[in-house]
């Protein structure tokens, strides 16, 4: 077969840092097309990976001949682009969260089974090694019955990281929609349904903007979410851990408590009942801070997936579980009550 020919829309700083380098590494692919609004920006990634530059995702998706997309745009945007791109008859990565509602998710969905491609929203955590040990330990039963979780992913904030810095979409509401909830409380919402292997049935939220001055969205989030099983726990999300990066998770068991990429030299460390502590040395976790990106494994799956044919691991409905936990945080946070997912 051919090289999988694709497109990224959207030059930020997630497409500059992952999508690009990751497709560039990757040899079944071409990248052959990218766009931006900002012109410079578009023409500066074309210029590095020998693509053509755009400024209009819709004269771009008419122009080429592609396969795939990634889209890498603020959120607003995820899913009028996506399903334009799946309507042109190409598979998507999305970047998360995968869209503003509930019904945007659905339509992407419905996008992806009419024209038979894939969809799969760029949820890295499940890659990482540490949590996909701690989900066999558990599937395992070597962690014997789940009592409780805390989960954290908390860092300065997106001005450092992001292409516009203080002025980035990140802290406007009319682009972003959420703050830290959707930049990284979604990441632990979708972190948690993988390794404990079942959904949230409710969650309770509070949520505040107090760290950041020209944001219109949150920035500190704090959940209790209770799982079909009955396991009760925290997730938190900020842009307000000023001094260092968190990324942690705790999971509370009968025979053993796991604590994942909660140790600067062991990204696992399981600590049993009996007194025995195993620490696992399985490569660190992905992070914003410098010397920590490394392959995040999200590209490589989603172009086996595409050469293989088969489902993405976070395909749409995956993304849209973990999108509804953070719906369902924001319900509660407006109506002031525990809310109650959706069967």
């Amino acid at each position: 077969m051919s090289k999988i020919r694709v497109a990224v829309i959207g030059c930020g700083s997630i497409a500059k840092h992952r999508h690009l380098l990751e497709y560039d590494n990757n040899s079944e692919v071409e990248i052959v097309a990218v766009c931006d609004i900002v012109e410079s920006r578009a023409k500066e990634a074309a210029e590095m990976y020998h693509a053509n530059a755009y400024t209009s995702y819709e004269i771009l998706l008419k122009t080429e001949d592609l396969d795939a997309v990634s889209v890498c745009l603020p959120n607003y945007l995820h899913a009028p682009v996506t399903i334009a791109a799946l309507n042109a008859g190409c598979h998507v990565l999305c970047e998360k969260p995968m869209a503003t509602s509930k019904e945007e998710a659905e339509n992407m969905i419905k996008a992806a089974e009419s024209n038979n491609k894939k969809l799969m929203i760029g949820h890295n955590q499940r890659f990482v090694s540490s949590h996909q040990r701690a989900r066999m330990l558990i599937e395992q039963g070597e962690v014997g019955k789940i009592y409780s979780f805390r989960t954290a992913f908390g860092h300065g904030g997106p001005e450092g990281w992001s292409a516009d810095g203080g002025d980035s979409w990140f802290f406007k509401k009319d682009q972003a929609f959420i703050g830290a909830m959707g930049d990284l409380g979604v990441h632990k919402a979708d972190l948690l349904r993988y390794v404990l292997n079942e959904e949230v049935v409710e969650v309770g939220a509070f949520v505040e903007t107090s760290a950041k001055e020209n944001a219109d969205v949150d920035d500190n989030a704090v959940f209790i979410l209770k799982t079909e099983s009955g396991v009760i726990g925290t997730l938190a999300a900020s842009w307000a851990y000023t001094a260092k990066e968190d990324n942690s998770t705790i999971i509370y068991g009968e025979n053993a408590t796991l604590r994942l990429e909660d140790h600067p030299d062991y990204s696992l460390v399981v600590q049993y009942k009996n007194g025995e502590v195993v620490k696992y040395e399985l490569g660190g976790i992905q992070s914003n801070e410098e010397g920590g990106q490394s392959t995040t494994h999200v590209i490589d799956h989603f172009v086996e997936s595409i050469l293989q044919d088969k489902e993405p691991l976070i395909n749409g409905e995956e993304g849209k579980k973990s999108l509804e936990v953070i719906l369902g945080a924001i319900e509660s946070v407006e109506s002031k009550r525990i809310y109650q997912m959706e069967k």
